[in-house]
């Protein structure tokens, strides 16, 4: 997987292409680490324009960066799910937990 990071109108964007899994953890977390860096910003968007694939672990490194978001006082975002990763983040019901754009 390849990770972006970027400032754009007021907030990081993190742009995610490939196939979201656990194999992605180390770039996830790098861009997580640099997204959180970024002063001014109070949200964090995670675009997944870019994504043909997601595992659960992915669900669970979206929590961890939520939990790490927050600790900074900053919120989370998601934007561009489509076809089956929208699917598996509906069926596992994050739009109860991140705002999807």
């Amino acid at each position: 997987m390849d990770t972006n990071v970027a400032a754009a109108d007021g907030r990081t964007v993190i742009r995610l292409k490939g196939r979201f899994d656990f194999n992605a953890h180390r770039e996830f977390r790098d861009a997580v680490d640099q997204a959180l860096q970024g002063a001014g910003a109070q949200e964090i968007q995670v675009d997944f324009g870019g994504v043909d694939y997601l595992d659960s672990s992915a669900l669970g490194m979206l929590l961890m960066l939520r939990d790490k978001a927050r600790g900074a006082g900053k919120t989370v975002s998601l934007a561009n799910c489509r076809g089956a990763v929208k699917q598996v983040i509906e069926i596992a019901n994050f739009s109860k937990l991140f705002p999807i754009a």
